[in-house]
């Protein structure tokens, strides 16, 4: 019996067991996968906290994004009612401009032909009076001019009194 290779083999792998055992190897296996186990545990907790964290930085994004979008949308808005309010004032602006200037320019038109009828009747009655001069002065002689005014003089008696 000890001369046969397998007693051989069986008595080395008992004392490498004792051996073993006596060294506490499985306690230190069994430390040594605990912690490997509680490293990978520690490691996937740490990947679910990342991921909810990552998720609510995702949704806090896209809420900005949305908030952003309306933002966005409302500006435009607001300045496509700006800009209509503002075309609406200047063709108001440019239609009391207009009105304005017709009127100036009526009024300066009725101010030339009141003008030019004043000149007319200035001119009409200057050519009156020159030909008034030239009949009277051709008709009337001095014995007439005489009698005329001896009878503005005692006219003029009556008009005063």
């Amino acid at each position: 019996m000890l001369a046969t290779g397998e007693f051989w083999v069986l008595s080395g792998l008992l004392i490498f067991i004792a051996i073993a055992l006596y060294m506490k190897v499985p306690a230190m296996v069994t430390g040594s996968l605990d912690k490997r186990r509680q490293a990978i545990a520690d490691e996937l907790e740490e990947a679910r906290r990342l991921r909810e964290e990552a998720q609510q930085l995702l949704a806090s994004y896209q809420r900005k994004q949305r908030e952003a979008m309306k933002e966005a949308e409302d500006i435009l808005v607001q300045a496509k009612a700006e800009a209509e309010s503002l075309a609406v004032e200047t063709r108001d602006a440019l239609k009391l401009m207009v009105e304005r200037r017709t009127k100036m320019a009526n009024d300066k038109i009725a101010q030339a032909e009141a003008q030019a009828v004043q000149d007319v009747q200035a001119a009409a009655a200057d050519v009156a009076v020159a030909a008034a001069r030239l009949l009277i002065a051709e008709k009337v002689d001095a014995s007439r001019d005489a009698k005329l005014i001896e009878s503005a003089i005692g006219d003029l008696g009556s008009k005063l009194h």
